[in-house]
């Protein structure tokens, strides 16, 4: 079955109350031959339908997901699921908007979310790029560039965290990059200073991004995270 003629059959099945279309066919521009359609069956819980037998359909076409509406709500939130749904797109919504606003919640951290988030992953990012640094200093090249290439992952949940959003993956961080900036971010600025540190872990690279992470996340709050690395946090300065 096609992806045209599963949404044909399940547009017409009462059991559907939506339909959320996700991965690269729901990011514009990202679509390629070889892309797939990945789609969420919402279901209405207890009503019969005979479309249970496609569980676990996947093809090259079409790569099915069928659950309750209370699965639903509950899918990504947290976990790896979550930015996929924050950027899906609605196919069928029989609950008045109901499925959109869904949606809405899991690409929107709420405020004690993102704040404990940030924090943790705040003291991630300071870890391995310290570890960077005093592999680099001590001779271990591969460390130090390994430790460089942890810290990055680390850094972008921490931008998209300061910013309430969840991290994309990676193959998705230049078109949301592109499309929704982080606040007082560079985009340009901050791909180029990513893309020189995972290629190469460069030292002075790395320094120039923590004394720009630093300089936002104090006044947020978050100083007392890098306070609590000591006389270590020089090392992260350079100076």
């Amino acid at each position: 079955m096609t992806y045209e003629e599963f949404v044909e059959a399940a547009s017409a099945d009462p059991a559907v109350v939506g339909l959320v279309l996700k991965g690269s066919r729901a990011h514009e521009g990202m679509t390629t031959e070889h892309s797939d359609h990945d789609l969420y069956v919402v279901l209405a819980e207890g009503v019969p339908t005979e479309l249970t037998r496609f569980e676990g359909h996947r093809t090259r076409d079409l790569d099915l997901v069928l659950l309750t509406l209370d699965r639903f709500r509950s899918a990504g939130m947290p976990g790896f699921e979550r930015y996929a749904l924050a950027r899906a797109r609605v196919v069928l919504d029989r609950l008045d908007g109901d499925i959109a606003r869904i949606l809405a919640a899991k690409a929107r951290l709420t405020a004690d979310e993102a704040s404990r988030a940030a924090a943790r992953w705040l003291d991630a990012y300071a870890n391995s790029l310290y570890r960077s640094l005093k592999n680099d200093r001590d001779g271990h090249g591969l460390a130090a560039r390994l430790d460089a290439t942890d810290s990055i992952g680390h850094l972008l949940e921490l931008l998209f965290a300061l910013d309430r959003r969840p991290r994309p993956y990676n193959k998705y961080l230049e078109w949301e990059l592109g499309r929704y900036p982080l606040p007082g971010w560079d985009t340009g600025a901050l791909l180029d200073a990513l893309e020189r540190i995972s290629a190469s872990g460069d030292v002075s690279a790395q320094r120039r991004l923590f004394a720009r992470v630093e300089a936002e996340v104090r006044p947020r709050g978050l100083g007392a995270v890098l306070d609590a690395w000591g006389d270590d946090v020089k090392l992260m300065r350079g100076r």
